[in-house]
């Protein structure tokens, strides 16, 4: 399966089980969106925390250990909710690779031109 075609499926198969969980974003309000968009960020935030804690961050600690197996999957859970908050926000899995394209032009554009000063005009182009 093509690389695209398995990040389709990935899109096709996050929608049949937010649908099965009662998530519809193809019949969301502009107020669902907003709430759905933020109960994605607090997701995937509290994933980001769980990630975290698979990592001996305590520098002070001496009894923390790696747990990379757990955090591939936490990482794989953060990857429900980026897809599920594409979806609310009305992305398909092409609109987010043509974004992720364009976006990575930019940064390379950014990293090729010193990035010596913040300035985010560089994205005000990038649609889909």
């Amino acid at each position: 399966m093509p690389d695209q075609d398995m990040f389709r499926e990935i899109f096709r198969m996050q929608k049949e089980l937010n649908a099965r969980i009662g998530v519809r974003p193809d019949e969301m309000t502009e107020e669902e969106q907003q709430t759905w968009t933020l109960n994605y960020c607090r997701a995937l935030s509290q994933e980001l925390a769980e990630l975290t804690d698979s990592v001996p961050w305590k520098w002070w600690a001496k009894y923390q250990t790696f747990d990379k197996q757990n955090a591939r999957v936490e990482v794989v859970d953060m990857i429900h909710f980026v897809v599920s908050l594409a979806q609310v926000l009305g992305l398909s899995a092409d609109d987010v690779y043509a974004l992720y394209m364009k976006k990575n032009e930019v940064n390379f554009q950014r990293q090729d031109s010193g990035y010596a000063e913040k300035d985010e005009n560089d994205n005000k182009n990038l649609t889909v």
